[in-house]
This record gives C-alpha cells, sequence and structure tokens, in this order.
C-alpha cells in the first residue's frame, strides 16, 4: 500500500495543477493517471488561448485571477515564456449582427471595428462575409505543452509522486482513509481529489459519491497549409460570432480549422469524424479565400461540460474526503492556476476569500449539481 496525504486521480492539467499547489503547501501528493503518459485525452490535443471574455461568470474569474501566472511564472516553472500575443477577431456575417452587438454589450475590452478595418487584419476575408467585426486585443496563445509539464515538474520537485497506467479500478473508504486499486498498485490517503475529466463522474461511482452530471463533448481540429501568398502567422484567431467555427493561425504558415463542434460522447480515446472535418472546411473557406489540397494533421478531444457549463470545485456532498476537481470545459487551460489554488485551499480547509475567489467558491460549488 503506497500511502500518502492527497490522491489526485487524473494527471491532465486540471490534476496536474492542483497536485502542485497542495505539494507547495507541505503535503504528500500521489497523481494517479489512468494512460501511460499524462494529458494523452484532452490536455494534450488542446491549442488553448487566454480569451477574457469566454465562458460563464466563474471561467471569466478564474482567467482574470490567472493571467499573472501566465505572464509571469515562477522561477524555473518552464524554458521559454509561456505566452504569445495573440488577438481575437469576432466576425458577424449577415444575419448575425445581433449576436455580435451581444458579445460587445457583455464583453469587457472588446472594440468594434469596421468591415475593412477587420479585412486589414486578416487580408484573406472575404468582404461579402463581414458585416460587422469586433476585436479583443489584450488575449494570447498559451504553451500548452509547457504549462502542463511545469505543473509536473513542480510536483516532483516538491516531493509528490505521478503514477502511470494506474486505472483506478476499485475505490473504497475504510477507517477515515481513501484506499485506491489500480495496475500499478494499491494507495491511500485521507483526501481523494477528482480530477479525472471526461471520466469523472466514473471516478465518483466508483467512490460511492453522487455524480454530477458531466458530460464529455468532442471537438475536432484539422491543420491545413495557410492561403497562397499570405503569411498569417501574425493573424488573430478568427471566428464568427455565432460559434460555427473558428481559424486560428499555428507554425510554419499553417491554419488550425474547427467547425467548434460540440458532440455528446460517451468517455472515450475520441477520434475525429469526417463530417466535422468537412464542416470546419467549408465553413472557413465561406469567410476566407482558403483553397484545401490537403489536411495535413486532423484530431479530435474532449471537452466536459456540467448541466449549467460552470466548474465543478470543492467537497462532494455527502462524500467525507472526496472533493470535486471537474467540469472545465473549453476554458480548462485559461482557468488553470487559479482553479487550482481554490481547490487546493478547499481541500485544506482554507477561506477562498482569503485568495480573492469567494465568489468563485460559490459559483462552483459542487453541491448546486447533486439532488
Amino acid at each position: 500500500m503506497h500511502r500518502s496525504d492527497i490522491i489526485v486521480i487524473g494527471a491532465g492539467i486540471a490534476g496536474a495543477s492542483v497536485a502542485a499547489e497542495l505539494a507547495a503547501a507541505g503535503r504528500s501528493v500521489t497523481l494517479l493517471e489512468a494512460e501511460s503518459q499524462p494529458g494523452h485525452h484532452t490536455t494534450g490535443r488542446s491549442a488553448a488561448l487566454w480569451i477574457l471574455n469566454y465562458g460563464p461568470r466563474d471561467a471569466r474569474i478564474f482567467s482574470g485571477a490567472s493571467r499573472g501566472f501566465f505572464e509571469s511564472p515562477p522561477r524555473g516553472f518552464a524554458e521559454h515564456a509561456l505566452t504569445h500575443r495573440r488577438a481575437v477577431l469576432n466576425l458577424a456575417p449577415p444575419g448575425q449582427e445581433a449576436k455580435l452587438a451581444a458579445m460587445i454589450a457583455e464583453g469587457e475590452g472588446m472594440r468594434e471595428l469596421t468591415p475593412v478595418a477587420a479585412c486589414a487584419l486578416c487580408p484573406a476575408l472575404k468582404p461579402s462575409y463581414v458585416a460587422a467585426a469586433a476585436v479583443e486585443e489584450d488575449a494570447f496563445d498559451i504553451d500548452v505543452h509547457a504549462l502542463h509539464h511545469g505543473y509536473l515538474r513542480q510536483l516532483r520537485a516538491r516531493g509528490g509522486q505521478v503514477v502511470t497506467d494506474a486505472r483506478a479500478e476499485a475505490i473504497s473508504r475504510r477507517d477515515g482513509t481513501w484506499e485506491v486499486a489500480t495496475p500499478a498498485g494499491r494507495f491511500s490517503a485521507p483526501l481523494l481529489v477528482n480530477a479525472a475529466g471526461a471520466w469523472g463522474d466514473v471516478v465518483a461511482r466508483l467512490a460511492g459519491a453522487a455524480p454530477i452530471g458531466l458530460t464529455p463533448m468532442r471537438r475536432t481540429a484539422l491543420l491545413v497549409d495557410g492561403p497562397p501568398g499570405h503569411d498569417p502567422s501574425a493573424w488573430p484567431l478568427i471566428g464568427d460570432a455565432a460559434h460555427t467555427w473558428y481559424v486560428r493561425p499555428e507554425a510554419r504558415r499553417k491554419l488550425m480549422l474547427s467547425p467548434a463542434d460540440e458532440t455528446p460522447m460517451e468517455p472515450c480515446d475520441v477520434q475525429p469524424d469526417e463530417l466535422d472535418l468537412a464542416l470546419a472546411i467549408d465553413r472557413a473557406q465561406e469567410a476566407i479565400e482558403l483553397p484545401v489540397t490537403h489536411i495535413e494533421h486532423r484530431w479530435a478531444g474532449l471537452r466536459t461540460f456540467t448541466p449549467d457549463r460552470s466548474l465543478a470545485i470543492g467537497p462532494a456532498k455527502g462524500t467525507e474526503g472526496f472533493f470535486w476537481m471537474a467540469g472545465q470545459g473549453g476554458y480548462g487551460i485559461q482557468t488553470a492556476p487559479a482553479a487550482a489554488q481554490l481547490c487546493a485551499a478547499l481541500v485544506l480547509g482554507r477561506d477562498p476569500a482569503a485568495i480573492g475567489l469567494g465568489e468563485a467558491a460559490l459559483l462552483t460549488d459542487p453541491g448546486r449539481l447533486v439532488g
């Protein structure tokens, strides 16, 4: 039996970040990962930006509180900067003007653009597509790999251990201690954090905790060459106000396309669907002069949402010593630093208001999703 103070199940960005925070508080932490490498299903397939005007109220609180970490991470956290400036250009084709107006009214720091100004930011845009536009200039790319591995490195440096190929097969609680049986051995701790992503409700049921209604949803992406004669590397991320597609510049003059799909799935090693790939290309080509002769790479990941699409962070209702760190949806990377701080505070019995996250704690209380 491998004993520690806290077990965290799931070594994606949610589990890695909260495990590192808990280890920083002097607790012995064991991070269990079902796959042979951390972040296989979601984190490792993410292409993230920090966008303040993205997600529900709690996600925006976490994003704002996480900004300082991204821009000035702890010394030695990563070998290079975690961020790269990238604006976000929101377009309204004819018929979406009202949606864009609502985004501007509800958002923070969004600036309305003329169609001509929008086309200047992305010269390959079709003028006929752009009825209205707005830009969010205060956004940036996030190096997901560097962020994730920075947290894993922190955890190990603070005495924590990461155990891979350790899928939870049985979870029980005896005499105030959780015991988790895995193919890699048996692990015990008084406290358990469920950061299992798409498998969060599966882990809860194993532990005898009430599930919270998590729904994994497929998100598809593909990589293609940029338009001939254009260098898209400095383009903003571009998408429509109805969130039916987006295009993001990638390295070597490539573009990542997505139909912004959200297809409910069972937890699995998800693969892209051919129809979604075709939709991504078709919708991008409606807006951009973009011949696609071949797809360089295609993939899909799972974004897992709670029923109300807010995160679930904190103690499980009616299950002693069991904590949720789940439901990150599409904002798990950009909210990770602050969300991990909140989860760690709650696990350690500390007041979240003391770290400026009292409102976020109320909004993300998992008890709202039970019963």
